[in-house]
């Protein structure tokens, strides 16, 4: 079941982030991005936040699930929609300690 345009919105209102928090569709379910980093996958209408160490014990008390078959598991960060203040520490605080995206190299143009 792919993720509702709709559900990717309130996400996004609950974070209460603004125009920092961003989408981008992939394969009928969304990424999350806060300041150009992955931080959550939104897939089957549910929050899956990016796991890290770092931010392990804000995700402890959260169930633990697989966003699409092959993946590892990710905190489960439905519970938090309701409670806005939580979400975006632990959105913030995943952000904080994820890495800066590789710039992506470009498209080597062939001529016909």
């Amino acid at each position: 079941m792919a993720t509702d345009l709709s559900f990717v919105e309130y996400v996004i209102e609950q974070s209460q982030l603004g125009a920092r928090l961003t989408y981008k569709k992939l394969f009928g379910e969304y990424a999350l991005y806060l300041n150009g980093k992955v931080i959550a996958l939104l897939c089957d209408n549910s929050l899956f936040i990016k796991p890290s160490e770092p931010t392990a014990g804000l995700t402890e008390h959260l169930p633990q699930g697989f966003p699409y078959p092959g993946a590892r598991l990710y905190p489960v960060g439905d519970q938090l929609l309701d409670e806005p203040e939580r979400l975006q520490e632990l959105l913030v605080a995943t952000e904080k300690h994820l890495p800066v995206p590789k710039p992506k190299k470009a498209r080597k143009r062939t001529e016909r």
